[in-house]
């Protein structure tokens, strides 16, 4: 990993796309997020996120429906597609997919850049009904050694447990991306933001990573979605989003990654290296 007193690094812009998929339409959705990821890549940007899911859509009622829509990863026409706009485009995407892998479905997160296939991150923690039809990810908590720096991936759910962001930060992680498709949590108060957006923030500061969440909108067989994505630096503050609860928008930062290298919190702290390890048990 490149130390904060290295060479710096040009400076990354990252987009979150939030939209709209279709459930079931799986060429629609890949032929829509493709147009927005063209917008954000002309804008500038270099690294790009679609939500959970992305080209299946979420609300599965039953494993057949997600076995008829998975796909292999990268081998599947839904990889091979974001695969080729990535190698033209010069970018990399990471974005939610629905895999399947011999005879068991993941919801999967592709990680794909410049050069082809980079990995796949499968969700570790399942939300509801998910457990169901998906079975638990089975890679652990890769972090992908790119380009544009040290990418680790988070889906949703993953979210809620502050051992992701610790592992993926010990794993020299300085950006995490969240493909997502937050829902409201019991007792949410009308009105009131995304748990996720409070969870994340916490997690970018006690980590000292950048997090980029990309969500979805709108309503699916009667499941609403939060939308709300954000960007957060690795001091825990915002600094891009959050977007609108319902509409499709992308957001978009210029980020400086070496401020995720130092980890440091003031002069005598750095959230890592302060770990008491041989307290915790």
């Amino acid at each position: 990993m490149i130390q904060a007193n290295g060479p710096a690094r040009p400076r990354l812009q990252v987009s979150c796309i939030q939209f709209e998929p279709v459930f079931g339409d799986v060429d629609g959705n890949v032929a829509r997020s493709s147009e927005l990821i063209w917008d954000a890549a002309r804008s500038g940007s270099r690294l790009i996120v679609l939500p959970e899911l992305a080209n299946t859509g979420y609300v599965f009622e039953s494993a057949e429906e997600v076995a008829a829509l998975a796909e292999e990863v990268p081998a599947g026409p839904t990889s091979k597609a974001w695969g080729a706009l990535a190698r033209e485009l010069g970018v990399h995407i990471v974005a939610g997919i629905a895999e399947r892998a011999g005879d068991a479905l993941y919801n999967s997160a592709l990680v794909t850049g410049p050069d082809g296939y980079v990995g796949v991150y499968r969700k570790a923690h399942l939300w509801d009904r998910e457990n169901l039809f998906f079975r638990k990810g089975d890679v652990g908590f890769p972090v992908f050694d790119t380009a544009l720096g040290k990418v680790g991936v988070a889906i949703c759910y993953d979210g809620w447990f502050p051992e992701t962001f610790r592992q993926l930060a010990l794993g020299g992680a300085e950006i995490v991306c969240v493909p997502t498709n937050w829902v409201p949590m019991p007792g949410q108060p009308e009105g009131e933001a995304a748990m996720a957006n409070t969870l994340h923030r916490a997690a970018a500061h006690s980590n000292g990573v950048f997090i980029a969440c990309a969500d979805r909108v709108g309503v699916e067989r009667g499941q609403p979605f939060e939308g709300q994505s954000l960007i957060i630096g690795p001091k825990g503050w915002t600094i891009a989003g959050p977007a609108s609860r319902d509409r499709p928008e992308t957001i978009t930062a210029v980020i400086d990654l070496d401020q995720a290298a130092a980890k440091q919190l003031s002069a005598f702290n750095s959230v890592l290296s302060d770990r008491r390890a041989d307290v915790y048990g």
